[in-house]
């Protein structure tokens, strides 16, 4: 399902919902739109969940896999080591023209760790970025984890954050390549948490801090 929204600031940008995929298929579909979109192609944010999966970034070390078991283990192209994916954790791809907007990566990925940071916020929940590790933490453990990557002025892969979902799988990694890194979700705060709920504050505020030209987020 997709439906053409804007960002604060008036650019045009499709939200589409897709439910629980196979994250083969999207990652196919994420090269594809951004090898195929021009000049003129509004921006995307795809809002999913995956079946269980480990996905290795372009650079990532197989020694942070430590106990795979039966899950199947990708390599991609996003930037990062190894994390995993599965229901539960709400993902956000964002498709975007960064070369177009002017922005530099660590604008966008800075713009997608505050919409984190306030969409914990409204469940009162603390969440903090650091410089050496991008991501979301709350008191040390991390909910929620950032890949990118950027080819010709184009981003594609995105955001993961745990809401409610089996955390056993991290135990099989180093998650992000730390190893002993905590890990959390936000039903451990909020135990009546709805996925919905999260999902629709994940775009609002995706919405709110992607806003091309905005000189609330420096240029970097």
């Amino acid at each position: 399902m997709g439906t053409l929204s804007q960002t604060a600031n008036g650019s045009p940008i499709t939200v589409r919902t897709l439910g629980l995929c196979d994250y083969s298929a999207i990652f196919d579909k994420m090269q594809q739109f951004s090898t195929q979109r021009d000049a003129n192609t509004p921006d995307e944010i795809w809002l999913l969940q995956h079946h269980p999966v480990y996905t290795l970034g372009r650079n990532g070390k197989r020694e942070h896999l430590l106990n795979p078991q039966d899950i199947p283990v990708l390599q991609v192209d996003r930037g990062g080591q190894v994390t995993y994916h599965g229901p539960g954790q709400w993902v956000a791809y964002v498709l975007f023209d960064v070369r177009r907007a002017g922005w530099g990566v660590r604008q966008l990925v800075s713009a997608m760790e505050q919409a984190v940071i306030e969409l914990l916020a409204e469940f009162a929940i603390e969440g903090q970025a650091r410089p050496d590790a991008p991501g979301v933490y709350v008191n040390g453990d991390k909910i929620a984890s950032l890949g990118l990557r950027v080819k010709n002025g184009k981003s594609y892969h995105g955001l993961s954050l745990n809401v409610d979902m089996d955390l056993t799988p991290f135990a099989g990694i180093n998650p992000c390549g730390m190893a002993g890194l905590g890990v959390t979700q936000i039903v451990h705060f909020v135990p009546s948490i709805n996925m919905d709920d999260v999902g629709q504050q994940i775009v609002k505020q995706l919405r709110r801090h992607l806003v091309f030209g905005d000189s609330a987020h420096s240029k970097g």
